[in-house]
């Protein structure tokens, strides 16, 4: 098992290494004149040279130049810089906000996990237990119910969900606050929403997964020595559907840090999804390269865990990998 997770996370490496240049290349190179796009088009030669020299984008892109420095001076440029500040920790310097994104990110971690951290966990709780009954009695009462309400919530759009919220639970009822961040009956509201609006389609992968497993031999074996249905969902029918069950939670992991842009635009709540908005609209290309970085390295890390998830549960994993 060590030598299964030593050679995962050597082959994180290149992965990550590509992410990092990638990143560099598309706001350094395709991106265009950061100058421009904070000072404007029609700002003078003299404050975009200014700008430029301030926040090293005057330096070579690629390569720096052989001079005094010798060596050293072949790593004076823009690339050596960015991965040099990413090692450090350092994200950059906000222009909009004049503070270091390292600050303005942090300020945002807490609301956003605060709002998809019980969402994940809530929805995921939900929609297994949902499955599980509709995979026990498939074919009657409970399970068509669950399936046609299933197919009811995946119809509705998910801004219906919250435009219906606010003004019949907040606005009519009076129920939950429409808008802030302050305690965390501010964030009932949105997140029922956010389970709600996600619940159909996980109820009906979980369902799937589950049924999956229910027919094959392991189980009619199980049944013949007499155990119990409940013994025999739970203690072997759930641990084989976890493999693709926590696959489907991984997709969903990274979007714990990066938050949810249309709930907490919609409610008021100041975590990453709108501080990323903020940055798009205020052209804040460093706060919007420091999130799309960091939101490519968590996915990295998650596919790490997952991968290790599956060696635990099963350990063919390790020698098919092998």
């Amino acid at each position: 098992m060590l030598k299964y997770v030593l050679r995962r996370i050597l082959e994180v490496i290149p992965t990550t290494a590509g992410i990092v240049l990638l990143a560099f290349a598309l706001f350094n190179i395709v991106g265009g004149s950061p100058a421009e796009a904070i000072l404007g088009k029609n700002a003078t030669a003299e404050s975009i040279a200014a700008f430029n020299h301030k926040y090293g984008y005057d330096k070579p892109l690629i390569v720096g130049k052989w001079g005094e420095a010798g060596v050293a001076g072949l790593f004076d440029s823009q690339l050596f810089k960015f991965v040099g500040d990413l090692a450090r920790g350092d994200l950059g310097y906000s222009v909009e906000m004049k503070e270091p994104v390292v600050d303005i990110l942090r300020r945002g971690v807490g609301p956003s996990l605060s709002l998809t951290v019980p969402i994940l966990v809530g929805g995921t709780i939900v929609g297994l237990l949902l499955a599980f009954v509709a995979a026990a009695w498939r074919g009657r009462f409970p399970d068509k119910t669950i399936l046609f309400v299933s197919t009811v919530l995946m119809s509705v759009n998910y801004v219906v969900w919250v435009l219906a919220g606010q003004f019949i639970l907040s606005y009519k009822l009076g129920l939950f606050p429409i808008w802030g961040y302050r305690s965390w009956f501010y964030l009932a509201l949105p997140v029922m929403i956010g389970v709600l609006s996600s619940l159909g389609v996980d109820v009906r992968f979980f369902r799937m997964a589950i049924l999956d497993e229910l027919y094959k031999p392991y189980v009619l074996t199980a049944r013949a020595k007499g155990l119990s249905g409940a013994a025999i969902l739970v203690k072997h029918v759930l641990r084989n559907a976890l493999i693709p069950i926590v696959t489907y939670i991984s997709l969903a992991i990274p979007y714990l840090f990066t938050g949810s842009l249309l709930l907490e635009s919609f409610f008021g709540i100041p975590g990453l999804g709108s501080v990323s908005i903020n940055a798009i609209h205020s052209a804040d290309m460093a706060v919007v390269r420091a999130v799309v970085v960091l939101g490519a390295l968590l996915y990295q890390f998650v596919n790490l865990v997952t991968d290790l998830a599956y060696a635990a549960l099963d350990p063919r994993v390790r020698f098919q990998k092998g």
